[in-house]
């Protein structure tokens, strides 16, 4: 089955990057291809969500179910349903110095065998562009909410 990881260093403390990434209904404000996150169960070492994504200006919609690991700072998520057969994988982040390195792995399969051996590059690639710029929007908020005052401005 297609697996991809990325990483990325974010200058912010590890459990900040982790609890930013907890709050999952958050990312539509700051992650540009993810339309919406609802929270359908809330537990405190669980979550259940309904995502709604674009790629490549396509809907992709699916039910998930995170489990966070507050002790080790890990989110191992799994499809429950949706526009996929296979959509799993995990968080981790670990501090190194005074910067994070975020982990991020899917394992993915659309549930078309065709489709995979006709694009299955373009496929993986398409997951790894998303990946990487759920990566990037997380550094990218994890940074602006540790940023100084003076450097975040006052509004």
């Amino acid at each position: 089955m297609p697996f991809v990881e990325c990483t990325i260093a974010v200058d912010a403390p590890a459990a900040t990057v982790y609890d930013l990434a907890k709050e999952q209904e958050r990312f539509p404000e700051f992650m540009p291809d993810v339309e919406s996150v609802v929270v359908l169960e809330r537990h405190p070492d669980r979550v259940v969500t309904r995502w709604k994504t674009l790629v490549e200006d396509a809907p992709i919609e699916w039910t998930e179910e995170d489990r966070f690991d507050d002790a080790a700072l890990r989110i191992d998520y799994a499809l429950i349903e949706g526009d996929l057969d296979v959509f799993e994988g995990a968080w981790t982040f670990e501090q190194d110095g005074a910067t994070t390195c975020v982990m991020l792995g899917v394992e993915y399969d659309f549930g078309v065998p065709t489709l995979a051996e006709l694009i299955g590059p373009t496929l993986e690639k398409k997951v790894r562009e998303n990946a990487e710029m759920m990566l990037a929007a997380l550094k990218a908020e994890a940074e602006r909410r540790t940023a100084p005052q003076s450097v975040r401005g006052t509004r």
